[in-house]
């Protein structure tokens, strides 16, 4: 079995979001991001249900036409097609797990 330590894959750019995919399956895709304060993921669509985890830090996140402000352990679903993004625009780093499955 695959143990992922998440402290040791967190890493942070200045210039740009940190991605790192910890799994890249049909059945199960886990991204994990990183954001220093003011950067920001757009708000984008996608045909799989989608699972945003706050890991650390606070930000703000879009899901559909909702505006949710989220910190550490709060977990945001999303529906296949419907708009969602993140920004760290709280002042401080954003680190966020990101766990998407496709539609059956």
């Amino acid at each position: 079995m695959e143990t992922l330590d998440l402290k040791k894959l967190i890493k942070f750019y200045p210039n740009k979001i940190s991605r790192e995919m910890l799994t890249d399956k049909p059945e199960m895709r886990v991204a994990l991001m990183c954001l220093e304060p003011g950067q920001k993921l757009d708000p984008h669509k996608a045909p799989m249900r989608l699972l945003m985890y706050v890991v650390e830090g606070k930000g703000t996140f879009t899901v559909g036409d909702e505006t949710i402000e989220a910190d550490e352990k709060t977990c945001l679903p999303c529906d296949p097609m419907v708009f969602h993004g993140f920004k760290a625009d709280r002042g401080e780093r954003l680190v966020v797990m990101a766990i998407v499955t496709p539609v059956e």
